[in-house]
């Protein structure tokens, strides 16, 4: 049994003064339970006698020895934590509401974008096959450069054209042609000298003495893949005969316009090095090329392996074609099709127009930028087994496809920039967006 001792006792140690007891005729009120001691406040399955659980509830919450129930003071008010368990009163006071749930991590939302978190669609499992296929088939030729590679067969299955700048000696013909002998399609090869005319390009039209009329005879342009080697050593003039083809598929001479083979794409190779005698590529040319990149010299292990197959002077002629000039017509229309978000699209522009208000950058990219780092992130992201673009495709090819659209500051180049620090520069300033989440 209980005495007042023991009941002051348990009161004075919370610094409350004992009450008298409760008369039998009033209600009794179970004990607010302090949040301090959660262990006290226990829980109890429903019973049928309602008094009987109110009197379990104090015993179990007054200390052993105790019995004799009292109604404590009310402590100081604390803030209720929800996932303490609420003291069950059969009673019925009214029902406390339940506490809000705390907010969860963002999951994926898979109707935010078609195929988010999902398997591949068949077509792009198809595109994914089929471009690997390609890139393995070239890299038999320049071993070892994977992404300049998968860089130049994103151009192809594009539509648009690359330049590989590069010294010499490190594969960029071997490139263009084992690319070319990879796919079953035309191929011919253009050797830009000084004295190269742009006729000699494009093609002329003759008078034909047999037949008593003039004829148009076609040029090198004419060829699915056209490799133009060396092609800052021309003049400016005949540099100037590729700009039509380049951006519209087409080659007008005397007025007539003659459509090339589809697919169509321009390699060409330039050296950073080796200045005298060349001219250098305008803007608007510069901007006609989808992609910008480099080989480099291989690495130790790449380069021991080729001096083992000394033998071997033309690697390129070693492969043979994988795909037809339908396969890539069809990797093109798969490509189409992969899904981009609007947070994508929105991360694209702020990218370009970063360029443009740049204190580093006097010129920045064009809106042709804009759609070619589009264009290309889709093959990028279909050729990863993807049907959707996530950031990292835009980030990885934003250096090849926007630095040699813009111009850099007098200060900026006196200072040792080049268009390629200042784009990943850019890449860190301007924030990633997270697609398919939610909060």
């Amino acid at each position: 049994m209980s005495t007042d001792t023991s009941d002051e006792t348990q009161l004075g140690s919370i610094g409350h003064t004992p009450r008298m007891p409760v008369p039998p005729h009033m209600p009794q009120q179970p004990p607010i339970p302090t949040l301090g001691t959660p262990s006290a406040i226990p829980v109890h399955e429903p019973d049928e006698d309602a008094e009987s659980t109110v009197l379990s509830t104090h015993t179990t919450s007054r200390p052993a020895g105790s019995t004799t129930p009292t109604r404590p003071v009310q402590p100081q008010p604390q803030q209720p934590q929800p996932h303490l368990p609420q003291p069950q009163n059969a009673q019925s006071a009214p029902e406390q509401p339940a506490p809000a749930r705390p907010i969860q991590q963002a999951q994926p939302n898979a109707a935010a974008a078609p195929g988010f978190m999902a398997a591949p669609p068949e077509d792009i499992t198809q595109f994914h096959t089929t471009f690997s296929k390609l890139v393995d088939n070239v890299s038999q030729v320049v071993v070892g450069k994977e992404i300049p590679i998968r860089q130049c067969a994103t151009a192809l299955v594009v539509g648009g054209h690359i330049l590989l700048e590069d010294n010499p000696g490190t594969g960029k013909t071997q490139l263009a042609r084992g690319l070319a002998n990879s796919i079953d399609m035309s191929f011919k090869r253009i050797q830009f000298t000084p004295d190269l005319l742009p006729s000699d390009v494009v093609g002329v039209t003759y008078y034909d003495q047999k037949r008593g009329e003039f004829e148009y005879r076609e040029g090198p342009i004419f060829a699915s893949i056209v490799l133009a080697d060396e092609i800052n050593r021309a003049s400016p003039k005949t540099q100037s005969a590729l700009l039509e083809v380049m951006e519209e598929q087409n080659v007008t001479v005397d007025g007539v316009t003659h459509p090339v083979p589809q697919p169509f794409m321009v390699i060409a190779t330039q050296n950073p090095i080796e200045q005298l005698g060349t001219y250098k590529l305008p803007e608007a040319q510069m901007d006609r090329f989808l992609i910008k990149t480099t080989i480099g010299y291989p690495n130790h292990e790449a380069s021991v392996g080729i001096l083992k197959q000394v033998n071997v002077t033309d690697r390129a002629a070693t492969v043979h074609p994988v795909l037809t000039g339908a396969d890539v017509l069809q990797m093109r229309k798969i490509s189409e099709r992969v899904h981009l978000d609007d947070a994508i699209l929105e991360y694209i522009m702020r990218l370009v127009e970063a360029t443009r208000h740049n204190e580093r950058i006097q010129v920045g990219s064009s809106m042709r930028g804009a759609l070619a780092l589009t264009r290309c992130a889709r093959v990028w992201a279909a050729a990863d087994n993807r049907g959707y673009v996530v950031p990292d495709d835009v980030k990885n090819l934003a250096v090849v496809v926007l630095a040699h659209r813009i111009t850099l500051t007098a200060e900026s180049a006196f200072a040792g920039m080049t268009p390629e620090q200042a784009i990943e520069q850019i890449l860190g300033d301007v924030p990633a967006p997270t697609v398919g989440l939610h909060a």
